[in-house]
């Protein structure tokens, strides 16, 4: 894929991109919307309406039968468990309460041994590997089979595009971290096509205030009913559009991810698209989901995973996440520490007459954007690094338009060829750039435990 994607994809015309992103786009859409995806859809729609003595009694055979699974499949499970006094016959009649009596499963232990002794030794058909972003550490490997990623998929269809009045097969537009376009590209278009599944994939690496009309041709041309990606992304193009004057746009919703969504970003959307802006949180982990209804409240899906609350120090009203899934049996992830931190809502009520837990807000970073000389502003600057090896952990800072601070907290893999590597990172995203890069043991965090990405010193224009 390396071959294809450095040395041959780039050379190819733009129709014959446009052919391989569909070709691609055809087989990933097989995935996942196949198999158990229709019957899992229905069970998602039908539980909407559980009520919390259904979820309770549902979340407990769940958490069983996740349990004994985990026990009797998973060595990493069996061993930690066992030393814990736990065998399986005290999984066979355990209660939602006892669950905060099993250890936490820590993120490192999902780095060190997530493609090991955590993976079950009764697996599905189709697994695959995917990483997360790793946004501040190293990327974690989430083992995919096809049925479970038909589930999440399900979810996903049935929790967050449903909720916004749209589906998947419904034109879209998506800003995300894939490069779609060659860096060394400087004419438009700056999209491509995938035809399968009805998506034009913007670049994330040519948005700019000069660039943008050529973004709106295609939201038009193709006649999108959503756009969807990353929040600062998304809502770099809609500000553009409208400092540009170009307002008269109308989509049904905007799906955002990955980002803190604020509310100046949900004014843009609804002033450029004339739509709502729908928030959701979740994770390539998939162990638990968050969506915002159609009354603008924040839901968790109980059947997704348990969510745990653990009271953080840093901030009165925010809680640490802890996520047991359900989702995934073959690399089970139970009372896993995710990093992120939610605020509860007291009040459960909804006027959609869901009876779902209810979540204030979602707390995350929101790391600074990238303005490079020639006007291009790159957000999500730090998920350029995810697939890189012997770096735990990164902090971009930029000291001046083409030059670049790194603090990097290095793995025992960190060599010259880590260093090459984010050289060619820089090379391919943005062109050349004087880079200082600094190892350090560790980098300062704020009170929540957590610390910003990406600090820019130049200020947006």
């Amino acid at each position: 894929m390396g071959f294809w994607q450095d040395k041959i994809y780039p050379r190819l015309p733009v129709s014959a991109q446009n052919w391989a992103i569909s070709a691609y786009g055809y087989a990933w859409h097989r995935r996942r919307f196949a198999g158990v995806f229709h019957e899992e859809l229905k069970k998602f729609k039908e539980r909407e309406n559980y009520t919390v003595l259904q979820w309770q009694d549902y979340q407990t055979a769940e958490l069983r039968r996740l349990l004994c699974h985990a026990f009797e499949t998973v060595p990493f499970y069996r061993e930690k468990y066992s030393k814990a006094g736990f065998g399986l016959s005290d999984f066979e009649k355990f209660e939602l309460e006892d669950l905060k009596k099993l250890p936490y499963l820590e993120k490192e232990d999902l780095r060190r041994f997530g493609i090991t002794t955590l993976l079950s030794s009764k697996r599905e058909k189709g697994g695959h590997f995917f990483s997360s972003s790793g946004s501040t550490g190293t990327p974690t490997q989430i083992l995919f089979s096809h049925p479970f990623h038909q589930r999440w998929s399900a979810a996903f269809e049935s929790r967050i595009r449903h909720w916004a009045g749209v589906n998947r097969f419904d034109a879209r537009g998506m800003i995300g971290g894939r490069l779609v376009v060659p860096s060394t590209q400087t004419a438009p278009p700056f999209f491509r096509v995938n035809q399968a599944e009805n998506q034009v994939y913007f670049s994330i690496n040519h948005l700019s205030k000069k660039n943008v009309s050529n973004y709106l041709y295609a939201i038009q041309k193709h006649n999108l009913i959503y756009m969807t990606g990353y929040a600062s992304s998304n809502y770099l193009l809609a500000k553009y559009a409208i400092e540009l004057g170009l307002e008269n746009i109308a989509l049904k919703a905007v799906i955002t991810s990955s980002e803190k969504l604020t509310q100046q970003m949900r004014d843009t959307f609804m002033s450029l698209y004339h739509c709502k802006t729908y928030d959701s949180w979740s994770g390539i982990e998939a162990c638990g989901l968050i969506s915002e209804c159609e009354n603008g409240r924040l839901h968790i899906s109980p059947d997704v995973g348990i969510l745990e609350m653990l009271k953080s120090d840093g901030d009165s009203n925010a809680e640490e996440v802890i996520c047991t899934g359900f989702l995934n049996r073959d690399q089970p992830l139970i009372r896993y520490r995710i990093g992120d931190l939610l605020e509860l809502d007291k009040n459960d009520y909804c006027a959609c007459g869901r009876g779902l837990p209810v979540v204030k807000s979602i707390i995350g970073r929101i790391d600074d954007i990238v303005t490079l000389r020639d006007g291009r502003q790159l957000s999500s600057f730090n998920r350029f690094f995810a697939d890189i090896k012997g770096v735990s952990e990164v902090q971009v800072v930029q000291k001046d338009y083409d030059f670049f601070q790194l603090l990097i907290v290095p793995t025992e893999d960190y060599d010259i060829s880590t260093l090459n590597a984010i050289q060619k990172v820089f090379i391919e995203r943005i062109g050349l750039v004087s880079l200082d890069v600094e190892q350090v043991e560790f980098i300062p965090r704020n009170k929540n435990g957590k610390f910003k990405a990406v600090i820019s010193e130049i200020s947006m224009q």
